[in-house]
C-alpha cells in the first residue's frame, strides 16, 4: 500500500511539474514511469515500468533527404512492453522527447525499410524537428536491429505468425497507440485538447503506413507515405523479372551495356517534358514516343571496378546513411554489394536491347496475361544486373537478394537467405509465386484495401510520393492502388469529379528523375520532397490541401495526379496538365488473376 501510495504522490507531481519542467527533468526513469500508458490504453499489453531507460542528447544536427537539417535537443526514452499469454514476449520501443517549449501537441511514428520495422536514427529525429514525440518499434523481434527475415521461422517449414502480424501492422499499432497517449501525457495535455497524431515512411515504411491508414481509422490524423511497398506477393517476387527474363532469353547483359541502354534513353527522353535538364519528367512520353532499338550499335566502354560495397548508394538510402546508427548488415539486404567487373568495350546489342524490351514490358505468363506492374522508363537496371565470372571469362546470372530471399524463405519456408538457383523457373512459376504470396500474406503484407471510407469519415489525410524512375517499387503500383481506391470509394463518378472527391483526403505525387526513397544519381539534380510530413501538418492542422510538392534539387515543384509536368516559355514555365494519352500508359490490366489485385 505505501508503494502505491508513493507512485499516485509520483504521479500528482508529475501531473502538476510537467508543463514547466525542462527537458533535463523530464529526461529521468521516475518522471517517464509516471507519464507511461494505463494499462487499459492497449488491452492485452503490459508494460514493464523497471526497463525504462532515459538519455538527455543535447545539440545533435540531423540531415535528411527526408526532413528539414536540424540541430536540437531531446530526450531518448526506451521501454519494453510484452502481450499477455504470449510466452516469451518483450517488444521494445522508443521516443524522443522535445523539450516542452518546441512539443506542438503532436506525435509521430517512423517506420522501416526492405525487412526493417523501424530505419534506427535516421527518420526519428523528422518527429522532433516537428514539434512531436517521435517513435520507433522493434517489432519484438528482439532489438531494434534485427529484422523480420531473422525471426520470420520457428523452424523450417513453420511459420511465425505472431512475429508476422507484428510486422504487417500490430506494432505499429500499439507504437502509435501507446506513443500518442505517452505524449499526452508526459507534457499534461488535457483531455479537452487534441494531440495529433503523424506517420512517416517510405518504402517498407510506406506500407507500414499504409497498413495503419486502412486498419484504424482514427489512429492517423496524417500520413506521408513513400513508395509504399505494398502489393507484398506480386512485389517481391518482381525483383526476380529480370533473372529469369535473361535466362529465358540466354543472354546477360554485361554490366556496361545495361548502363549504356540506361543513359542512352535518359538522353533521348530528358527533352520530352519541354525542358532538356538531365531528368526525365515524362516517364510515360518515353515509354510512347521512344524506341530503345536505336540504341542498338552504339558503343559502350566501362573502368574495371573492384566490385566493393557501393557508399554512397544511388538513390540514397530509406534505411539510413550507411555510416549512421544502422549497421552496414542491415543495409546489405537491400542493397547487395556489387560484383567485380573487368574492364568493358563494346557496342549495344540486339539481344541487350531485347532483354531490356521484355524487363520493362514487364512479367506476362506463357498465355500472354499480365501477372504485375513494370518500371517506367529512365530507370537504371539493378533488378537486372548480371555477375561477371572471371574463370569463365563470362556474364552470367546474379539472383536478386529480394527476390531470391523471399523465394526460398517467405514462399519455400526454407531457413536460406537466397535460392540457389532459378533453374525450372519460368515466367509462370513466377506468377503462381504471387499467387502464394498474395494468398498466404494477403491479410498481413498485401497491404492494399482500397476502401478508405472510415479514414476519410475520421478527416484523415494522407499525401503519397514516388519517384518516377525508382528501380525496386515501380511506380505505377502507386498508381494502381490510388486507382484502385478512386474507383471503390466513387464508382458512379465521372473521373474529374472522383478526383475531387479523393483529392479532398488522399492525394498522389510522382516526383520527376526520382528513385527510390531519394534522388537519383543517374539523373543528377533529380528532386525529393524534403517536407512532406510538415506540409501533411499545414493540411491537417491549417487546411492548406497541397496543390503542388515543394522539392529540393533542380526541379522545386512537382505536380499532383492525375496531372505530369510539362515546361514551357523555352523550358522556364512549369505547368501541371491533363494528358489522357499519358495517363492510360500507366494503367495495367492485371488479367493473369481470377481475382481483383487492387
Amino acid at each position: 500500500m505505501a508503494a502505491k501510495l508513493r507512485t499516485v504522490a509520483v504521479a500528482a507531481l508529475f501531473t502538476a511539474a510537467a508543463a514547466k519542467a525542462s527537458l533535463r527533468e523530464i529526461c529521468t526513469p521516475s518522471f517517464v514511469r509516471a507519464a507511461l500508458p494505463a494499462r487499459s490504453i492497449v488491452p492485452g499489453i503490459t508494460i514493464d515500468a523497471s526497463s525504462v531507460e532515459t538519455t538527455l542528447v543535447a545539440n545533435a544536427s540531423f540531415s535528411s533527404n527526408s526532413y528539414p537539417s536540424a540541430t536540437l535537443g531531446y530526450c531518448n526514452v526506451t521501454f519494453a512492453y510484452s502481450h499477455d499469454n504470449v510466452p516469451g514476449d518483450l517488444v521494445h520501443v522508443t521516443y524522443w522527447l522535445p523539450s516542452a517549449c518546441q512539443f506542438q501537441n503532436r506525435y509521430v511514428s517512423t517506420g522501416g525499410g526492405g525487412l526493417a520495422i523501424n530505419s534506427g536514427n535516421s527518420a526519428i529525429p523528422s518527429g522532433v524537428i516537428a514539434g512531436a514525440v517521435s517513435g520507433i518499434t522493434d517489432g519484438g523481434f528482439g532489438s531494434f536491429n534485427t529484422m523480420w527475415n531473422k525471426v520470420f521461422l520457428q523452424q523450417e517449414g513453420v511459420i511465425n505468425w505472431q512475429a508476422t502480424r507484428m510486422f504487417g501492422y500490430q506494432a505499429h499499432h500499439e507504437l502509435a497507440t501507446l506513443g500518442k497517449q505517452f505524449a499526452r501525457n508526459i507534457y499534461n495535455v488535457t483531455d479537452n485538447k487534441k494531440v495529433y497524431s503523424y506517420y512517416q515512411g517510405c518504402s517498407e515504411g510506406g506500407r507500414e503506413g499504409w497498413s495503419q491508414v486502412q486498419r484504424f481509422a482514427n489512429q492517423f490524423d496524417g500520413a506521408a507515405i513513400g513508395a509504399p511497398a505494398f502489393r507484398y506477393g506480386q512485389q517481391q517476387v518482381n525483383h526476380l523479372v529480370g533473372n529469369v527474363v535473361e535466362q529465358t532469353m540466354r543472354y546477360f547483359p554485361p554490366s556496361c551495356e545495361l548502363e549504356k541502354i540506361a543513359k542512352l534513353t535518359i538522353a533521348a527522353c530528358d527533352g520530352l517534358d519541354g525542358r532538356a535538364d538531365g531528368i526525365v519528367s515524362r516517364s510515360d512520353l518515353c515509354k510512347l514516343h521512344f524506341n530503345i532499338n536505336t540504341t542498338i550499335g552504339a558503343p559502350y566502354s566501362c573502368e574495371a571496378s573492384s566490385g566493393a560495397f557501393p557508399f554512397p548508394f544511388p538513390g540514397g538510402l530509406p534505411d539510413g546513411p550507411p555510416d549512421g546508427p544502422l549497421p552496414r548488415s542491415r543495409i546489405r539486404r537491400q542493397f547487395p554489394p556489387q560484383n567485380p567487373t573487368p574492364a568493358q568495350s563494346g557496342t549495344v546489342t540486339a539481344e541487350g536491347v531485347a532483354v531490356v524490351s521484355a524487363f520493362l514490358n514487364g512479367l506476362l505468363d506463357s498465355q500472354g496475361r499480365r501477372a504485375y506492374i513494370s518500371w517506367q522508363h529512365g530507370i537504371i537496371f539493378d533488378d537486372a544486373k548480371t555477375a561477371y565470372n572471371a574463370d569463365t571469362n563470362k556474364w552470367g546470372l546474379s539472383i536478386n537478394g529480394l527476390g531470391g530471399e523471399w523465394a526460398a524463405r517467405f514462399l519455400q519456408l526454407k531457413n536460406t537467405s537466397s535460392l540457389a538457383s532459378l533453374g525450372g523457373v519460368t515466367y509462370d512459376t513466377l506468377k503462381e509465386w504471387m499467387v502464394l504470396g498474395m494468398n498466404r500474406y494477403g491479410d498481413t503484407l498485401q497491404t492494399t484495401y482500397p476502401n478508405l471510407t472510415e479514414f476519410r469519415s475520421a478527416g484523415g489525410k494522407v499525401l503519397q510520393f514516388h519517384g518516377e524512375q525508382d528501380n525496386s517499387i515501380p511506380t505505377a503500383a502507386s498508381v494502381r492502388y490510388y486507382e484502385s481506391v478512386r474507383t471503390t470509394m466513387y464508382p458512379g463518378q465521372a473521373f474529374n469529379q472522383s478526383v475531387a472527391a479523393l483529392d479532398e483526403f488522399y492525394r498522389l505525387f510522382l516526383v520527376p528523375g526520382a528513385g527510390h526513397c531519394g534522388s537519383n544519381s543517374a539523373q543528377p539534380g533529380s528532386p525529393w520532397p524534403q517536407t512532406t510530413l510538415q506540409t501533411v501538418i499545414d493540411w491537417v492542422e491549417k487546411g492548406n490541401a497541397p496543390e503542388t510538392l515543394s522539392a529540393k534539387g533542380a526541379i522545386d515543384t512537382i505536380c499532383r495526379w492525375p496531372l505530369r509536368p510539362m515546361w514551357s516559355a523555352r523550358g522556364t514555365v512549369l505547368n501541371c496538365e491533363y494528358h489522357q494519352a499519358s495517363l492510360d500508359s500507366w494503367v495495367y490490366e492485371l488479367d493473369a488473376y481470377d481475382v481483383p489485385v487492387y
